[in-house]
């Protein structure tokens, strides 16, 4: 839960114009200036909503109050708070659906600044001619929110069982879930975060493996496909050690077969494929057999038990999600 407070406005001013040869001048007291308001935007720059678990109080900027000759306060400067786009902006008590921002550039005023008070100028009347009555601003508001983000993860983790997708994520991110040497382990998703030091984090889903007909019910792959139809990448993990020699891509296939029947639009976003345990004996040739079945794609080698290889493979990941942002936001723009 976070709170947003949105600027008091600021109060009117009681003054009188003092000239030369004119002891009793009218009234001049300006305006105060409105507070500012709290928006929230879709920045195509943010991708979670990790920043606001260290902070979770904002404020806009108060109005400034009115002054002598007429001259109003200036208005309080807006606080303008990123979110990623897919954000759901609730009422914390409630929980009720104030805004649903899909798309750079959406936002959403989630406090309106408080309006200025009146200067002694607009108390000016026939039978009062030094009035000094002002209008103080009004305050600002608080309210309480609650920050979802609907896409669950930036990046999914997919292959079949046993291919080390929780090895990873624990290796990677500070997730720590079940891994053992028996399919299904994971019988939940699994999200982490992951932190590269040089930009944005990302999110990462890790979903039970998927077996040859998953997309039927087949094992317990389908019950968590949905988790990662709304993610923007797609890590293919493979087991190099289970790669057959004769039919090098079959496990590559049977997953993306099973993707394809499940989602078209799944199996068509951008995949990073990657061939984990590259510390068993014989895994470079397995790696350069598969490599040369899939000539046509870039292929990373890795070890999610020894932590190799996994520098490179999470900078691929952060850089192809800075691509696609800046794609997204040339559409946009």
């Amino acid at each position: 839960m976070i709170t947003v407070q949105s600027g008091d406005g600021g109060d009117g001013c009681v003054s009188f114009r003092r000239e030369k040869y004119v002891p009793r001048g009218g009234p001049n007291g300006g305006d105060g200036g409105d507070g500012g308001n709290v928006i929230f935007n879709v920045s195509p720059r943010k991708r979670t909503l990790y920043d606001f678990h260290f902070k979770r109080h904002f404020k806009a900027e108060k109005g400034r109050h009115g002054q002598g000759k007429q001259k109003t306060g200036r208005k309080g400067k807006d606080l303008i708070i990123d979110i990623p786009a897919g954000t759901l902006i609730l009422e914390a008590e409630t929980g009720r659906l104030l805004a649903d921002l899909v798309r750079p550039g959406d936002s959403f005023v989630a406090a309106r600044g408080g309006r200025g008070g009146l200067g002694n100028t607009h108390y000016k009347s026939s039978t009062n001619r030094a009035p000094r009555a002002f209008k103080p601003g009004e305050p600002g508001c608080i309210v309480h929110l609650k920050l979802e983000l609907k896409l669950i993860a930036d990046v999914g983790l997919v292959g079949l069982p046993n291919a080390g997708k929780s090895t990873l994520i624990g290796a990677i991110s500070s997730a720590r879930p079940k891994t053992a040497a028996y399919p299904f382990t994971t019988l939940s998703p699994n999200l982490g975060v992951v932190h590269t030091g040089w930009g944005e984090p990302f999110v990462v889903a890790d979903i039970p493996g998927l077996i040859e007909g998953a997309h039927s019910g087949a094992g317990l792959g389908i019950r968590f496909l949905r988790h990662i139809e709304r993610t923007r990448i797609l890590v293919h993990l493979i087991d190099v050690s289970a790669i057959d020699s004769c039919n090098p891509l079959q496990a590559y296939h049977t997953v993306n077969t099973e993707l394809t029947l499940y989602s078209p639009a799944l199996a068509g976003k951008p995949q990073i494929i990657a061939l984990n345990k590259m510390d068993l004996e014989g895994s470079e040739k397995m790696a350069g057999i598969f490599s040369e079945a899939l000539s046509a794609q870039d292929v990373l080698t890795i070890s999610a038990v020894k932590r190799t290889g996994l520098k490179q493979l999470t900078s691929r990941v952060s850089t192809l999600l800075d691509e696609l942002h800046e794609s997204t936001q040339e559409k946009v723009s």
